[in-house]
């Protein structure tokens, strides 16, 4: 089936038939903030989620990542791009309305932290999944330490229609669009995301400077300038998030996982939850009376993997995700290589929706050879030196064993990309998504204009540090989003939606019936579907 699937030109020319294109409107977006909550002197919040926000393991809208003081904001899937800035500004309000004179630090890299001790494990209440995912948490800092796991993203959830599925895949393929079908084009989709990943940290990585606590204690061979009191920046990185300083785990690079099709993903996934770790084990045994982790296996749980783009289908009550994925296909995929935007209030702004529309779909309709392991190699080299030194002039990157400049190879997709946003534009009555790629393309043409490039001169022109910058853009988002208007939610609707989740978590901390240890013998016991 791969020597036979049309070319892009056929793909695209499918792309623009009509039953296909009026199915275009129905594209629907939720994203996922993630924020450290800060004192006003900068320093790291040890404060507890504050009981005006929910029960962060009940609230739909409003939780905590890692760490008490890491909110994360999340949004529904919607079709209006508006609506979702608007709902995301919405939850932003409600909170930094609600945490005293406590501030959102605005960045993907931490504040400065005096050590990892000082960053409070999320808590999550007596109930038995509330307790196993602290210790997933408690796993986490054992295993790679508290620093990695308060750096901050965005995450950005992508879907296509139903009505698309029937269509696309009918025309395509000639296949019906069933779960199967549906699946196997996602995951077509996602193996184009990891080829031409390296574009995302390009175009939207904004962390190219690091507070020197980050990596107190650190070896790396990374050639580190200093400048302020404590700031380290590479003078070409774009996403030192994304490094492997950052939130990346070398012990997962062995791992081999598959994402050729849904079953191979599954199994690779499912080997490496059982995966004994030597490394790991040394967090076996119980310490002072308490676990100190899930499992010693290479990963704990499913989530631990760190990808940069994930598969996903919603979960129901202790769903295991792979078991989700494996009986109800894939229903979307979740975009996890962007930094937060600096220059936003609310970390991501509209015209980013409308490019990644354009890249995400190119992704969908530029054919996709299944990946041999050479190949899934070369996509993790191009992206590892994006992030390291993206907006060097010399750097070169790698496309199917050739040596290729970075905007050569950029202004290809973007000679490509413009066809499929004619076709959004067409499709949505619009010029959002030309103008989108035309606007990050700039950046191609003037490395300057990436937003790590603009971080990085704020910092260097004015001698100060990254903490310095990152809390006098706190003070002023934080007015900001206290001067903004509710959209969708208003504050009453956001306070009745906290008090509920508080009330359904009582209710879940009273079912429990059984220990924490039988618990989690239950849970690692069940076996997946067949």
């Amino acid at each position: 089936m791969q020597e036979n699937q049309p070319s892009f030109a056929e793909r695209l020319q499918i792309l623009q038939d009509p039953t296909v294109i009026s199915t275009l409107t129905g594209i629907r977006h939720g994203v996922e903030r993630e924020t450290l909550r800060i004192n006003p002197d900068g320093g790291l919040a040890q404060s507890p989620h504050q009981e005006a926000l929910g029960a962060a393991l009940t609230h739909e809208f409003i939780t905590t990542d890692f760490s008490e003081s890491l909110l994360e904001f999340i949004t529904p899937p919607e079709v209006s791009v508006q609506k979702t800035i608007s709902q995301l500004n919405d939850v932003h309000k409600f909170a930094v309305s609600n945490i005293g004179d406590e501030r959102f630090w605005p960045m993907s890299m931490p504040c400065f932290i005096e050590d990892q001790d000082a960053i409070p494990i999320a808590d999550y209440g007596t109930s038995n999944i509330g307790k196993m995912k602290k210790l997933y948490r408690v796993g986490l800092k054992n295993r790679y330490g508290s620093m990695m796991q308060a750096i901050s993203g965005v995450h950005f959830n992508f879907s296509l229609p139903d009505e698309f599925w029937q269509q696309w895949l009918e025309k395509t393929t000639g296949e019906v669009a069933n779960k199967d079908g549906i699946s196997a084009a996602y995951f077509a989709l996602i193996r184009n995301y990891r080829r031409f990943c390296w574009l995302i940290p390009y175009l939207y990585g904004a962390s190219p400077a690091i507070c020197g606590s980050f990596i107190k204690g650190k070896e790396t061979n990374l050639p580190f300038k200093k400048l302020g009191r404590g700031t380290y920046y590479l003078p070409y990185a774009t996403s030192l998030r994304m490094s492997d300083l950052g939130y990346t785990n070398s012990a997962q690079s062995d791992l081999n996982i598959c994402y050729n099709q849904v079953d191979s993903y599954i199994a690779s996934l499912r080997a490496a939850i059982n995966q004994p770790s030597a490394n790991y084990q040394q967090y076996a045994e119980k310490k002072d009376g308490e676990y100190q982790q899930l499992n010693a296996n290479v990963l704990q749980i499913e989530n631990e993997l760190y990808s940069p783009i994930r598969p996903k289908q919603p979960t129901q009550s202790l769903e295991k995700p792979s078991d989700a994925l494996q009986k109800r296909g894939v229903s979307y995929i979740e975009v996890r290589a962007l930094d937060v935007n600096p220059f936003n209030a609310i970390g991501i702004e509209e015209q980013q929706f409308y490019f990644l529309d354009v890249f995400l779909l190119y992704c969908l309709t530029t054919p996709s050879d299944l990946m041999n392991a050479q190949q899934y190699d070369e996509t993790e080299v191009n992206l590892s030196a994006v992030v390291d030194r993206g907006r060097d002039p010399a750097l070169m990157l790698s496309n199917e064993q050739q040596s290729i400049g970075l905007s050569t190879w950029a202004l290809q997709l973007f000679s490509d990309m413009q066809e499929v946003a004619l076709v959004l534009d067409h499709a949505n009555n619009t010029k959002r998504y030309t103008a989108a790629l035309q606007h990050e393309k700039q950046k191609v043409l003037d490395p300057n204009l990436t937003p790590s490039a603009r971080i990085l001169q704020k910092l260097i022109t004015q001698d100060c540090d990254n903490g310095t910058l990152g809390l006098a853009l706190a003070e002023d988002y934080k007015q900001q989003l206290l001067d903004s208007d509710y959209a969708y939610s208003s504050a009453e609707y956001l306070a009745e939606h906290a008090r509920l989740s508080i009330e359904k978590l009582g209710i879940i901390e009273q079912q429990d019936k059984v220990s924490f240890d039988d618990f989690l013998k239950d849970y690692f016991s069940a076996s997946t579907t067949d």
